[in-house]
């Protein structure tokens, strides 16, 4: 896996959790990508083109270095030499004199009398003390002329071992011990800015007190790519950084697959574009808090640097042969009596394999060019001296070495020319899109035995030497023009076939067809020799963000002289010229294009007022002075099925039209959606402008600059499942409306409601034990039997059920005698409804339900209805407003006064005889019933408060009289009868409470046993008196 040191890996495979396995795909079906959307586009933008006036060119060296340390005890001594300081360059084996950059840096053992000599430094050599040799000056830029320093190291543990290899995670202990080897060698005030570690693998970054501040969006990523094409024991650790917010660079250290069959180098090319493919970085943050959309992957840089031990061999020629050849020049390197020159004499003294010869024949004979840099100039004699070629050449003193056919860069072209990555770069199977590599003057770099500075491989397998540690690098420049070469090729290609289609058989007449184009070998010489200058000048680099940077290569040379692993240390010194920002200057153009946009764009957007009409409560209840005021629709004090107003006004004062409207707003899941809660309800003084549209629509208004609408919201609370929430606290008449400005910004309007308790929508359980002063005496507690506060059962029934039913059975009589005076005389109220006083009012609804209220607020509050009437109120209209809010009540009961329990026992019973075909007298079920409720006394008590009140007020509507003689006696039998029925049907619908999976014909069987649980209790007065 691809894994990034900021990015949290998923648990669905323990891949994720294994250093190098597979990347998830960023954006797959099952788990898409998140996008991050940025509003501050424009503004980037803006501030962007403003570039010139907050960015100050700067100029940084940046050091690369990689070693394969081959896990051997004590290289980390040699790591601040040679890295840090320069130390360990022989010029002598390096070829060409190093670069002079102003100072002298001249090295080796023939330049500097007083630097330790090989013999010297390989007798000392010791794992407890750095291998590098003394008063060696250093050859290459160190110390704090370095502003990044970048290391890469391989095999900081033995990936050889099974165990290592398949090490689920990367054991952080050796790479601290890598970490305080650099950072004790490193001047004061360099900070680490990255760190990766895979298994062997390791990649740090250090920058300069001056450079570290401006370094950003670093993430750091490993890819593996060793057993099973995931593992950890081969593969890469990279960093990006962005240097200055302007410049991104990318370093990529890496072990590919070793082997010299070709099977390997296959294996290599597929470890690199894997590398290429996995590395994902995490999105680049612009500096202006703002991240862009995706990750990066190797390729969305600047600057790329990638090194370490590729593993790529000379091919087509014997390893023997490569060591003899190359031994030839080592050999100088040592006295006579030394251990090293024993070898290597003894090695040269074997006799030549027949390919070494043919190859020293070949070096002879002039190449198709002539060039004398391509001649193979050294050949081996009996006494074992360094012979030039046959050819007569000119003194030492005037001879170029790269034009000497007998110097070691003769021999290094030679070899260079049997080189696997040259040869995989020109044939375009790797590390052909545009990367490079410095001129390679300096001896292989692999494989040496462990403290020698020049014996090659001695052991029994005796490894041919190869550059396996390589530094390539490409800028985005590089990128890009291989890229539009790729594009030129393929419409070449296209024309030629489209024109070998049409039948042109000779098209060598047309000069612009390339009939004989080869990707393989056409350009290929063009493409060699941008790698073929040691130091080009510098071209211009235009970033990713539009800035322009250059980079040169300096230096690019190994340290020959470190002797502590089988692999020579290698590194390259760049300058980088970029435009860093100023974080200043930034903050200040920053500000200027954010208050330039501020003002243009509220110039062109819509801008609205919105004023709330804060009413004064006049219902009696006084709101605390002492609460602070809230900013929004306040509507003071709600009370059960009251219905309360407010008004709003939406007033354009900006410089455009403005269309306003709800819409829906943020809720939880657990709550209901829609521009408003259903308590709420909200009415615009104007039709909307999208009437006509769809009819699933928000209504819209648009309003020109100066007008205004007028918004009215009216709360009502009267859903039984809500107040019985708002009374337990469960929830509050609190929310926020969104009023939408189209291309404007989102107003927030607060709403806010102070619930007043209610006796409706309880139990009788809980209503049994409200004290005397009425429920709203408890606001602030729950009466329920299982807070605070709870005194036991207070009434016998509930006191609200108790003085209902007597002021009904107070105002009957009095409202009848009006009637009787003012009304009509000749037709008894119940001629209208024989379901009057409960149903079949004769007042006006709007006036019945403003009396309702007084009701209702004379039980919460426990005054008297004769306070609570205004006096202009008659009998008539107060026993209707009563009787209705009885109902309401009875239905408003949590449970019912005959709960769902109690009627399946009464309904048993009443089945049973049905299907035993037994009747009971009513006086008898009279006494079955009221058994069964005995049960629950408070239920029991309530029925019969309510069927008594039933019973007299029948009486009192309809009084039993002596009919006339010629009537007969059935007529007055049928009026109570109807009376009986209708009453029953009313009050068996609001006392009793029936399952509420009953339906179809067992719920009509059932209804209908309600109703004459009820009406039996009627009939019982007829004919009687109070």
């Amino acid at each position: 896996m691809a894994t990034t040191s900021s990015t949290h890996t998923s648990p669905k495979s323990k891949l994720n959790t294994t250093p190098g396995a597979f990347p998830s795909t960023p954006a797959s079906a099952e788990a898409p990508s998140p996008t991050v959307v940025s509003s501050q586009l424009s503004l980037s933008q803006a501030v962007h083109k403003r570039k010139a006036e907050y960015t100050r060119s700067r100029r940084i060296r940046v050091k690369v270095g990689t070693w394969n340390v081959a896990s051997l005890s004590g290289t980390e001594k040699d790591v601040g030499g040679w890295f840090v300081d320069g130390k360990g360059v022989s010029e002598s084996l390096s070829g060409l004199d190093i670069k002079d950059d102003g100072e002298s840096r001249s090295n080796g053992h023939n330049g500097s009398p007083d630097i330790e000599s090989v013999a010297l430094q390989e007798e000392k050599r010791s794992k407890k003390r750095s291998t590098i040799p003394r008063n060696d000056p250093g050859s290459i830029p160190g110390g704090d002329e370095i502003g990044l320093y970048v290391l890469g190291l391989q095999e900081i543990v033995d990936i050889s071992s099974v165990a290592e290899a398949l090490r689920p995670f990367s054991d952080p202990n050796p790479g601290r011990k890598w970490k305080q080897a650099v950072a004790k060698s490193l001047p004061n005030g360099y900070q680490q800015v990255a760190e990766q570690q895979l298994i062997g693998l390791f990649l740090i970054i250090y920058a300069s007190s001056e450079v570290a501040p401006t370094i950003s969006s670093v993430s750091t990523t490993s890819v593996g790519t060793g057993l099973g094409g995931y593992m950890g024991n081969k593969g890469a650790v990279t960093a990006r950084i962005v240097l200055g917010e302007t410049t991104r660079m990318v370093f990529v250290n890496c072990h590919l697959n070793a082997g010299v069959e070709k099977g390997n180098l296959e294996r290599r090319n597929w470890d690199a574009s894997q590398i290429l493919q996995r590395t994902k970085f995490d999105p680049v943050d612009n500096g202006g808090g703002v991240m862009e959309e995706f990750g990066e992957g190797i390729g969305d840089e600047d600057f790329a640097f990638w090194f370490g031990d590729l593993n790529y061999r000379l091919e087509s020629m014997p390893g023997e042969d490569v060591r003899r050849l190359l031994m030839l020049h080592t050999r100088n390197e040592y006295g006579v009596q030394q251990t090293s020159s024993k070898k290597i004499e003894n090695e040269l003294a074997k006799p030549e394999s027949p390919s070494f010869a043919r190859n020293q024949e070949a070096a002879k004979r002039p190449s198709e060019d002539d060039s004398p840099s391509n001649h193979t100039a050294v050949e081996s004699s009996s006494d074992h001296r360094v012979i030039s070629s046959n050819a007569t050449l000119p003194s030492q003193e005037t001879l170029d070495p790269a034009s000497d056919p007998a110097s070691l860069q003769t021999t290094l072209s030679s070899l260079l020319a049997h080189d696997q990555l040259n040869s995989q770069m020109q044939l375009r199977k790797a590390f052909h899109e545009g990367w490079r590599e410095g001129i390679v003057d300096f001896l292989p770099t692999y494989k040496y035995d462990v403290g020698s500075v020049g014996m090659f491989d001695s052991s029994e397998k005796q490894r041919g030497p190869s550059w396996c540690d390589r530094i390539l690098y490409r800028t985005r420049k590089d990128r890009l023009e291989y890229e539009q070469r790729v594009r030129d090729e393929e419409i070449a290609r296209k024309k030629d076939n489209e024109l070998k289609l049409q039948g042109v058989v000779d098209a060598v007449t047309d000069e612009s067809v390339l009939f004989d184009y080869d990707p393989e070998t056409d350009g290929a010489d063009n493409e060699n020799n941008e790698t073929n200058e040691q130091f080009p000048d510098p071209e211009l680099v235009t970033t990713k963000s539009g800035f322009e940077d250059r980079l040169q290569l300096d230096y690019y040379k190994s340290h020959q002289r470190v002797l502590s692993s089988d692999h020579k240390p290698l590194d390259a010194v760049f300058t980088l010229d970029y435009d860093a920002v100023d974080p200043e200057a930034k903050i200040k153009i920053h500000q200027e294009v954010a208050r330039e946009l501020d003002k243009a764009e509220n110039d062109g957007r819509p801008v609205v007022t919105i004023v709330v009409d804060h009413q004064k409560e006049n219902d009696g209840t006084d709101t605390d002075p002492s609460s602070p005021k809230f900013e929004g629709v306040d509507f003071g004090h709600v009370k059960y099925d009251h219905v309360k107003t407010r008004s709003v006004t939406i007033a354009n004062t900006g410089r455009v039209p403005a269309t306003v409207g709800f819409v829906d707003r943020s809720f939880e899941s657990s709550q209901p959606g829609g521009v408003a809660p259903p308590w709420l309800k909200i009415n615009f003084d104007r039709p909307p402008d999208n009437k006509n549209s769809n009819p699933g629509a928000l209504p819209e208004h648009t309003l020109h600059p100066g007008d205004a609408v007028n918004v009215e919201l009216t709360l009502q609370v009267n859903d039984l499942d809500l107040v019985r929430r708002l009374s337990d606290k469960v929830e509050t008449l609190e929310d926020v409306l969104v009023i939408r400005i189209h291309n404007g910004r989102d107003y927030f309007l607060p709403v806010h409601g102070d619930w007043l308790q209610s006796a409706f929508g309880r139990s009788i359980e809980k209503l049994v034990r409200i004290p005397e002063g009425g429920v709203r005496r408890w606001q602030q507690q729950r009466p329920d039997g299982s807070s605070h506060g709870d005194e036991g059962v207070k009434w016998s029934a509930p006191r609200e059920v108790f003085r209902l039913t007597e002021a009904i059975e107070d105002l009957v009589e009095r409202a009848l005698a009006q009637w009787g005076m003012t009304g009509d005389a000749d037709k008894a109220l119940w001629e209208k409804d024989v379901g009057w006083p409960f149903r079949g009012w004769i007042s006006e609804d709007k006036q019945r339900a403003m009396l309702r209220e007084i009701v209702r607020e004379g039980l919460d509050s426990d005054r008297p209805f004769s306070e609570t009437f205004p006096p202009e109120i008659d009998s008539l209209q107060r026993l209707e407003a009563v009787a209705e809010t009885l109902v309401q009540f009875l239905q408003s009961l949590e449970d019912g006064i005959v709960t769902e329990a109690l009627w399946l026992e009464l309904e048993k019973g009443m089945i049973e005889r049905e299907k035993a075909k037994k009747t009971l007298s009513e006086e008898d079920e009279r006494m079955w019933i009221l058994d069964a409720l005995s049960t629950a006394p408070a239920h029991s008590v309530s029925f019969t408060f309510v069927t008594f009140m039933l019973a007299r007020v029948a009486t009192e509507v309809a009084p039993p009289k002596l009919p006339p003689p010629d009537s007969g006696q059935a007529e007055a039998g049928s009026v109570h009868a109807q009376i009986d029925a209708a009453y029953a049907g009313i009050f068996a619908e609001a006392m009793i409470r029936l399952p509420a999976a009953s339906k179809g014909k067992e719920r009509k069987a059932g209804e209908a046993r309600r109703k004459h649980v009820v009406e039996v209790f009627l009939r019982s007065k007829v004919g009687g008196g109070n």
